[in-house]
């Protein structure tokens, strides 16, 4: 299942190097400078889903397009899970048992974190848990099989994840054309469908541009900036003003006749 990275995967359709060259992994203990796991000039993050049914070629599609060491939990598949497993990929002999990760950088300023779930619908609680903070899923489907693919199609829906799909094309595969595909597979006008050969770079590296597209042309709009929806407080009622003070002196008192104490007696 291991596949080469963004580093130094050939383009699988051509024999010739990826677009890096022969530049090995960033990984640690590689002699690579602090910082250059991730480029400084990289301003955001996403982290995406990569689903779909056993042996549709996830683990594949994530060692492809990533830049540093896919992580893989493989497990070797036993005669116990033969009659629930249904396998369509000669000579396939493990299964993701827990997850797939991986990382890639678009453009140099946008990091994609690849979280590949495992492939059978009874891993579907994991599943649910690797969704969280998800801006949005991969759903790998295999033209051999369409049927395999609504059980991981449905669980994208119920948990309201915006999605892109990509029919991985293996060798021998029917094809069929593009109305009969979303019809097949119940699928919205908007939704991209695209076809990928997951083990070559270019092709898979098309199907993540074709998400982002997606993403971004489904993204909500900014919200407007908050205002204060309470009312306003009632404005009290200007006092009227008090009367000016009269600053003039008080006149005097009047003076009073003297009280004669014999008025009225006669002389």
């Amino acid at each position: 299942m291991a596949s080469k990275a963004v580093s130094d995967a050939p383009d699988r359709a051509s024999g010739q190097p990826g677009p890096h060259g022969d530049r090995a992994r960033d990984t640690p203990g590689s002699g690579a400078q602090p910082g250059k796991y991730v480029s400084a000039g990289v301003v955001g993050a996403a982290k995406i889903l990569v689903v779909g049914p056993l042996g549709v070629g996830k683990t594949t599609f994530i060692g492809t397009v990533s830049e540093i060491e896919p992580l893989s939990t493989e497990a070797m598949m036993t005669q116990a899970g033969a009659r629930v497993d249904t396998v369509l990929t000669p000579g396939k002999t493990t299964t993701t048992v827990a997850l797939d990760f991986g990382r890639i950088t678009i453009d140099g300023a946008l990091v994609l974190y690849l979280f590949g779930t495992p492939g059978q619908q009874r891993f579907l609680p994991a599943w649910r848990d690797l969704a969280k903070g998800s801006l949005g899923a991969l759903a790998l489907v295999d033209t051999r099989d369409l049927a395999a693919s609504f059980d991981a199609l449905g669980n994208l829906e119920d948990l309201g994840l915006p999605f892109a799909v990509a029919v991985n094309v293996f060798p021998g595969s029917p094809r069929y054309s593009e109305s009969e595909l979303r019809s097949a597979l119940d699928l919205l006008p908007q939704t991209p469908l695209v076809a990928c050969d997951a083990r070559n770079l270019r092709s898979s590296v098309q199907v993540l541009i074709a998400l982002l597209g997606h993403l971004i042309d489904t993204a909500p709009p900014d919200p407007p900036p908050l205002t204060d929806t309470r009312p306003a407080p009632a404005v009290p009622e200007p006092r009227p003003a008090p009367a000016a003070a009269d600053a003039r002196p008080a006149p005097p008192a009047p003076a009073h006749a003297p009280v004669n104490s014999t008025a009225g007696e006669s002389s």
